[in-house]
């Protein structure tokens, strides 16, 4: 069934009112308009009625363009018809749906004022329902008797005048050119919704540009047309310009869609425009002092926007322009107001609209349920690919089916992919080469061009992009593995690995298993690679490891690399991944001899015959270092503490490490674990401040004491010193650290009256957590009192396993406080008061708490 307008799928949808109107009336109605090709519902002959409207019902009043309400004067004796009453006065607030009263032998302001029968009957109402629900009715009533519509005190049987009305009311409400949206437009309302309250953002008589960027075939054009349609009404001049990508790459083509602009705002069929200057000239004479709605449909290049949408002082006040686009970088460009993103369809609603395309219903046909999951996991909630996939299977049996996905699985849908293609196709060289290395494995510009998404700070490329840019690489002649350009199939490196059919045509290899496997390496594979780029090898075990790796690579991961040294005459300068986890290294030699400029990343984690981290001062620009789990590391060269770029440094579980550089001066580190490095004895000195330091835990390590410089770390939020059993004191420069939130001191047991050093000085600080459970303190009166005068600001406190006698009573002024623990705390013997916003207190295993000194506790009604 074809969508005229919005998300609607009925032209005019009647709802007759009630029971007691007549049924003549009711048929002749239907009929005449239906003749008029203005498609009809009938409640009662398409949905079954019940004590309450059916959600069948609601669909289809939320679906249509018109209501026709007929009004009675037993109308609200019918929680039925007042129930639609509520949901079509919600479509026309909120849809802009046009309703169409008709009072059929009930005068108007009855039913406003809600007098005689109408007043009876919400009477009677408010007895058996509650005062919300009528009130919802009155206002239904009220507003929709409100519109203006057509009064009928007599009618018997057929009136051709009362009819007439009517049906003229109605065309002239649907006498808009309305674009067609979709023949399925399943999941369409909720992203009309989306934009539409951008632009409800907006001021009315704001010009604005508005662009909606996004994959190809992800629906774009398709939400442009809805929008359009829900809107169009609004504006005095309005053009959708479809295809202009394409329609400008036509002889004369900007000029012709000038003037189609033109001629779609104005109806003038006659204006001659000479080139495109003259019509950015004349758009801008004819257009600046009218409101209009402009959408540009499919833009590729800024010579299009220049032409035809140059700035918002070429339009009225009021007007919106709305464009879609694959590349997001030509709305920043253009300098647009605002951008949308469109997103793919959920799995409930790609499932429904396969179905349409495949069995045209909305569930898959029976026995075909599970073949059909399989089938939008392949189309990955793409809409177009959906469509595609569902219209080639439709008619067929079920082994067509599985023989049509297996071969989409082998090789992408060539109409798909020409249609995936064009983003690419788009690119430069450069970055055609970045895309087909993301692919099978520059970003901005491939995230502008929707190739590429950012998600929780992770790169992502939809499966069916990367799809296409492995198809291309097969496509690229010839396709023996041993001279494509990059290798991901697992067989085919295998095969170049094993049997030395390496050349320099490979830019790129990823070797990776599903399960863990041996791999007889041919110690010569890479010799023949001297162009080799990217090398990623992962659950694949070598029995021995290369004699030679190319000099060229950016990238090399390699999990579980079985040497304990790289080759020697291995110094790849250009390199910017260093990623070696799990490996037989004893000492990274090539770090000694070259410069590494380029160098960002290293993980040595869980090298377990790594002893010593050499001199890194070659590698100036590094930005993380892993040496997680390096179980026998000893020592770590002082240049570590000078790597100014450094972000994240992370040696947690380093049960051997000893040596760490004496003094550090990292100005760009946010993030540094030393946890569990338990013979690590002292912190080093910090020379300047550091002020991008987020996060720091030496927990379970022999640190005696933190260093005078710890307050250069100002920025600090979280400082973990748990199992810190030599620490004995904090420094008084703990005072500069205004941002640390949370505190963790559990089981520093040698720590003795530190919370004096706070006095009169932490009001400064926003501590919203601190632990110190199982410090075995004995806390004097005194020592609580400033926590809880000082650190005004927690959330959570745990006081657990330390000896004190009572909770001051200054405690209920923590206003903030969540979550108190007092278990287990020796002598603890009275709670005298609770703050108000206290959510959980647990005060277990307090043997001299009674029932009588934790009143309080009872009488806040607190977990």
């Amino acid at each position: 069934m074809g969508l005229s307008g919005k998300t609607f799928i009925y032209q005019c949808l009647r709802i007759f009112g009630d029971r007691w109107v007549s049924s003549d009336s009711q048929g002749n109605l239907y009929d005449a308009l239906q003749q008029r090709g203005i498609y009809t519902f009938i409640d009662d002959e398409k949905l079954q009625r019940g004590e309450e409207i059916s959600p069948a019902l609601f669909k289809a009043i939320k679906e249509s363009r018109i209501c026709i309400v007929v009004f009675s004067e037993n109308h609200a004796t019918s929680t039925w018809c007042l129930d639609e009453l509520v949901k079509i006065l919600e479509c026309k607030q909120t849809k802009g749906q046009f309703v169409h009263p008709v009072f059929y032998k009930v005068d108007p302001s009855d039913i406003r004022k809600q007098k005689s029968c109408i007043g009876e009957a919400l009477a009677l109402h408010e007895k058996r329902f509650d005062k919300e629900k009528v009130q919802k009715w009155r206002l239904a009533l009220l507003e929709l008797a409100n519109l203006s519509g057509s009064h009928v005190k007599n009618l018997s049987g057929y009136e051709y005048e009362f009819i007439l009305r009517i049906i003229e009311d109605v065309i002239s409400k649907l006498d808009r050119t309305l674009l067609h949206v979709a023949n399925h437009p399943v999941g369409l309302e909720s992203r009309i919704v989306k934009v539409s309250s951008v632009l409800e953002n907006w001021s009315h008589d704001e010009t604005q540009m508005l662009g909606i960027y996004g994959l190809g075939g992800i629906g774009k054009t398709t939400l442009a047309r809805a929008v359009y349609n829900h809107i169009s009404n609004r504006f005095e001049c309005k053009s959708f310009l479809s295809n202009v990508r394409e329609n400008s790459t036509y002889a004369r083509g900007l000029v012709k869609l000038q003037k189609k602009l033109l001629f779609e705002m104005l109806g003038d069929k006659n204006i001659d425009l000479g080139d495109v200057n003259e019509g950015i000239c004349k758009i801008k004479h004819k257009l600046q002092h009218k409101k209009v709605l402009l959408i540009l449909d499919d833009v590729e290049k800024i010579d299009q926007l220049r032409a035809l949408v140059g700035g918002c002082d070429w339009f009225g006040p009021g007007s919106k322009i709305i464009m879609t686009t694959r590349d997001k970088r030509l709305l920043d460009a253009h300098g647009v107001d605002s951008t949308h993103q469109m997103e793919v369809l959920d799995d409930q609603e790609a499932l429904e609209l396969f179905c349409w395309n495949a069995f045209k219903r909305r569930e898959p046909n029976l026995g075909y349920e599970d073949i059909s999951m399989h089938a939008i996991r392949h189309g990955k909630n793409l809409s177009l690919v959906l469509e595609i996939i569902g219209s080639n299977l439709y008619g067929k049996g079920i082994d067509e089916w599985k023989f049509t996905l297996d071969k989409n699985e082998r090789a992408l849908n060539k109409e798909i992919l020409n249609i995936l293609r064009i983003s690419y196709d788009s690119l430069d060289y450069t970055e055609k080469q970045i895309f087909l290395d993301i692919a099978y494995c520059g970003i901005r510009v491939l995230f502008d061009k929707s190739l590429i998404n950012i998600k929780e700070n992770m790169l992502w490329m939809h499966d069916l992009i990367q799809e296409m840019g492995r198809l291309i690489v097969q496509q690229d002649p010839p396709l023996e593995p041993g001279k494509c350009s990059r290798l991901w199939l697992y067989e085919d490196a295998r095969q170049v690995l094993t049997e030395g059919m390496g050349s320099d045509k490979i830019e790129g290899i990823m070797l990776s298993s599903l399960e863990d496997e041996k791999v007889h390496l041919n110690g010569e594979a890479f010799s023949k690679m001297k162009n080799l780029r990217i090398l990623i090898v992962e659950n694949a075990y070598f029995f021995e490891g290369p004699k030679y790796l190319p000099n060229s690579l950016r990238v090399l991961v390699w999990k579980g690399y079985p040497s304990q040294s790289l080759p020697p005459n291995f110094h790849p300068t250009k390199l910017v991944i260093l990623n070696l986890p799990d490996s037989c290294l004893t000492v990274p030699e090539l770090l000694n001899y070259k410069m590494y400029e380029n160098l960002v990343f290293i993980d040595f984690s869980h090298c377990e015959s790594l002893k010593s981290v050499p001199d890194l001062s070659r590698i100036p620009n590094l930005v993380t270092l892993h040496l997680d789990f390096c179980k026998n590391l000893f020592e770590v060269h002082d240049s570590i503490g000078f790597l100014y770029k450094i972000v994240k440094l992370s040696a947690q579980r380093c049960y051997s490490l000893k040596h760490f550089p004496p003094s550090i001066q990292l100005t760009a580190l946010e993030y540094l674990n030393l946890r569990r490095c338990s013979r690590l004895a002292k912190f080093p000195h910090v020379l300047e401040k550091m002020e991008k330091v987020r996060f720091i835990d030496v927990g379970e390590t022999a640190i005696k004491e933190l260093p005078s410089s710890f307050g250069y770390f100002v920025g600090l939020e979280i400082l973990c010193l748990v199992k810190c059993r030599q620490l004995s004191v904090l420094p008084n420069s703990f005072l500069r650290l205004q941002n640390l939130k949370e505190l963790d001191m559990e089981r520093c047991s040698k720590v003795r009256g530190c919370f004096k050093l706070f006095r009169g000085g932490a009001s400064q600080m926003n501590l919203s957590s601190l632990n110190i459970k199982n410090c075995n303190m004995k806390i004097t009166y005194e020592e609580l009192l400033i926590i809880l005068s000082c650190f005004t600001k927690l959330k959570n406190l745990n006081l657990s396993g330390n000896s004190f006698a009572t909770l001051p009573a200054s405690i209920k002024e923590l206003h903030d406080l969540e979550s108190l623990e007092l278990s287990s705390c020796n002598g603890f013997k009275e709670i005298s008061a609770i703050p108000t916003n206290l959510k959980h207190i647990n005060a277990l295993w307090n043997f001299f708490l009674t029932a009588q000194s934790s009143k309080p506790v009872d009488e806040s009604g607190v977990e």
